[in-house]
């Protein structure tokens, strides 16, 4: 019975209505099909379509993954415990004799633990979550990253990212060859001037706060390229040592000193001001970069000593004092002989010149003579384009010297 009904249906054709629109021979064929036959390809349109839908969300979710997993993750507050097992229980060998301070896996992450003391009163280490979060918001090829601390009794344990290379200061100083240095030439030297510059003008102006631990030894050269980063960034506000308020850090900052009130700091780069007592301000890391560029044209470090065998005592030599001896002669020989002699005299004299005279108003013993380092990073980048300008043009051979000016 159902056998026949069905065949019977099947023969009796339904009319359909006429529709004013012209239709194409495959719709005709779908439209004169019957309800079954015609439902199955608008099904099987609908899954593809859908299946594309779901293939393309899937896609982009995927790439929406993967860019967040590019992103850097905000820093972490690390248990004392998780520092304590990484470092060995603080028994793995330290990267410098200096200060302590320990290369070890975080999370993942090849990091460098750093052992510092806190200054800070309660209020500060109930702060540090949200000092940390604002902190975290910077990012500058020229900042080494800031992964995380953690505060335990006096002292704070700062993580942050290795970076392969050598300090500035062993790069223009290796006491086992001092004939040596990997920055033999001017570009290579005013290249990390421009990068040093550029991360310092960010955490001045685009992130309103202070470095105050500027010196050569806290700037990484990298290995692949010979560019410069600037360590220790948050390192002066989460250890207490400038005051910060609960949503980041602020430019009013004062002197940093132990609590037997002893100024901290290193010799031959703090400015007059800081050694007298007074506050800290982004002027001072105008003048401890301003060292840090003599630097790099002298090759010296910032204060030597030597004995007075008259007075029977040492006598310290600064090296400000030198280069602005240097300046003051009139002819540019003076200057000429004081540039390092490793970098044979290939350099364009004019960019060295103008070079340390921003060195010199960096260092002026006033604060207020002292430029902001937007001007200092504008003129710093001026010469380092007019330096590659005069390279290309001279194509100078690495060991060969063009200069028949005496020493």
């Amino acid at each position: 019975m159902c056998k026949s009904k069905s065949a019977t249906k099947a023969s009796t054709p339904t009319p359909r209505p006429r529709s004013s629109r012209s239709t194409t021979p495959s719709a005709s064929a779908s439209a004169s099909a019957a309800p079954g036959s015609y439902s199955a390809p608008a099904i099987g349109s609908t899954s593809a379509s859908s299946t594309s839908k779901v293939s393309s969300s899937s896609s982009s979710s995927s790439s929406l993954a993967a860019i967040r997993g590019s992103l850097p993750s905000p820093p972490a507050i690390y248990p004392f415990s998780e520092i304590a097992a990484a470092t060995n229980n603080f028994l793995a060998k330290r990267l410098s004799s200096s200060s302590p301070s320990w290369r070890c896996s975080l999370r993942g992450k090849d990091a460098v633990v750093f052992q510092r003391a806190f200054r800070g009163d309660p209020a500060a280490a109930a702060a540090l979550p949200s000092r940390l979060a604002a902190l975290g918001k910077s990012h500058h090829k020229s900042l080494v990253r800031l992964l995380g601390a953690s505060l335990a009794g006096d002292h704070i344990y700062l993580a942050y990212e290795f970076s392969p290379g050598a300090s500035l200061a062993d790069c223009l100083r290796n006491p086992r060859n001092p004939n040596f240095t990997p920055l033999p030439t001017w570009t290579s030297r005013i290249q990390i001037a421009d990068d040093v510059a550029q991360g310092l003008e960010y955490i001045h102006h685009h992130f309103a706060t202070v470095h105050n631990r500027i010196k050569s030894s806290a700037v990484i050269v990298t290995e692949a390229d010979l560019h410069g980063k600037i360590c220790h960034f948050g390192t002066a506000a989460l250890a207490g040592e400038v005051p910060s308020d609960d949503s980041g850090v602020s430019p009013a900052v004062r002197r940093s000193s132990s609590r037997r009130g002893w100024i901290e700091g290193t010799r031959g780069y703090m400015a007059p001001e800081i050694i007298a007592g007074e506050r800290f301000s982004p002027r001072s890391d105008v003048y401890a970069f301003g060292v840090v560029l003599l630097e790099l044209v002298s090759g010296e470090e910032p204060m030597k000593y030597r004995y007075d065998k008259a007075r029977k005592e040492f006598e310290a030599i600064s090296l400000v004092e030198t280069a602005a001896a240097a300046a003051a002669e009139r002819e540019r020989e003076g200057l000429r002989q004081w540039v390092d002699r490793r970098l044979r005299d290939s350099f364009p004299v004019d960019a060295m010149e103008k070079l340390i005279h921003v060195a010199l108003r960096c260092v002026d013993a006033e604060p207020a003579a002292r430029p902001e380092m937007t001007w200092v990073a504008g003129k710093v980048s001026k010469l380092y384009l007019e330096s590659k300008a005069w390279e290309d043009t001279v194509r100078l051979p690495t060991d060969f010297s063009v200069s028949l000016a005496p020493r």
